[in-house]
């Protein structure tokens, strides 16, 4: 497809102005908000980057002044947002432009959020009634640039952030922490390395998928979550093959901004399991819920069976649960996932460890199947080993 026919501008669930060099709006972008010296916040790999200087070569163009925030690290602690923070007010700044993939955007959501708050970040945990304590004059307007195709956090209203002290994460949320303007621009993400390519594609992944298997009527999830993953099934390979290739990497920065659209609807065990790995193990987010989902998957099997048949015919499959199965196993060996935990990076001795960690995870609540400490035990377990023998 011509990259003209790739691009179009949306206002679901935000302002979302999508397509190949639309990151030459981003100043006007930033006007239209009232920003006059935004902040704009990344990672530490990013910082020299060429896509950054783009970015702000584009602001530079506008006369629009932009500091920059680039001390992010990967599954990003308190410590991130606080310094986040001193550098917006240091510089004067009145927005934030955040840039890059899931750890930098939603740092960069945490700082506007937190400019104009009197309480502690985790006061905002995301239970109860929490959101309410938020001071939200004070909140700084929000430009979200994607540099990757996973987490969707750029269409999302919370973030997440490793409470250092317990080494647990813990997802911020408020209405507001959506972005005002999101640019997805898929020529952002071109070059980046296969195996980044295919661990964020694999978290767009897990996001639709979970979230159609989660209880709950929700049909306008369920059909956007389905047409992700078929999105996903037939440009995800073609984006890890080809760094270069901008109609795959367009349609998967498509299908990562729907998952998170989807998952409004609810996550699962995957996620439960998953955040404890990376809170202690430093493992990356996207492809640990990678890792796990076949193991999921076969758990959730009595729950999920009638959803997953109604899946494979849509994706072409076949017909029923084993179909998906194999297409997922496939998918991983094509895009080079590694098969257990144990290769990447949890320890083999850890499973009752983090079995406890997972059942405390709110997301527990919202698996299809009901899930405890015992049968987290036995999915880790066979996650570390690779063990993928069916369930009772």
């Amino acid at each position: 497809m011509a990259a003209a026919q790739l691009t179009a501008t949306w206002n679901y669930p935000t302002n979302v102005r999508f397509g190949p060099g639309r990151i030459a709006e981003l100043a006007a972008a930033c006007r239209s908000l009232g920003m006059q010296r935004p902040l704009l916040v990344t990672d530490r790999g990013l910082k020299q980057s060429e896509i950054v200087g783009r970015a702000l070569d584009v602001c530079q163009q506008d006369d629009l002044p932009v500091g920059m925030f680039a001390e992010v690290q990967g599954n990003p602690v308190e410590r991130n947002v606080s310094d986040g923070v001193t550098a917006f007010r240091d510089g004067g700044h009145d927005g934030v432009v955040a840039f890059g993939g899931g750890s930098a955007i939603d740092t960069a959501k945490n700082v506007a959020l937190m400019v104009g708050q009197s309480r502690p970040l985790l006061d905002f945990v995301d239970e109860g009634e929490n959101w309410r304590r938020v001071e939200t004059a004070g909140m700084a307007p929000m430009v979200a640039v994607p540099t990757t195709a996973g987490t969707g956090s750029e269409v999302g209203r919370s973030a997440v952030v490793t409470d250092a002290a317990s080494r647990t994460k813990r997802v911020i949320f408020h209405p507001r922490m959506l972005p005002a303007i999101v640019i997805a621009d898929a020529e952002l993400t071109l070059g980046l390395p296969p195996a980044i390519t295919a661990a964020v594609g694999m978290d767009a992944l897990s996001h639709s998928l979970e979230a159609y298997c989660a209880d709950g009527y929700h049909p306008m999830g369920d059909g956007i979550a389905l047409e992700g993953m078929r999105l996903i099934r037939h440009w995800l390979a073609r984006a890890v093959a080809d760094g270069g290739d901008l109609e795959a990497r367009t349609h998967m920065l498509a299908a990562a901004s729907m998952g998170a659209v989807a998952f409004q609807k609810g996550l699962g065990a995957m996620h439960a399991m998953s955040h404890p790995c990376s809170a202690h193990y430093d493992t990356h987010h996207g492809l640990t819920n990678a890792v796990l989902m076949p193991y999921v998957l076969l758990y959730n099997r009595p729950a999920i069976e009638a959803k997953l048949a109604l899946l494979a015919r849509y994706l072409g499959l076949g017909d029923g649960f084993d179909a998906v199965l194999a297409w997922v196993l496939e998918l991983r060996r094509e895009i080079g996932i590694p098969e257990s935990l144990a290769e990447i990076g949890v320890p083999a001795d850890k499973a009752g460890f983090l079995a406890r960690l997972a059942e405390a995870d709110p997301l527990t609540a919202l698996n299809p199947r009901p899930v405890d400490a015992a049968a987290y035990f036995q999915l880790y377990e066979r996650a570390l080993s690779g063990d993928l023998t069916p369930f009772p």
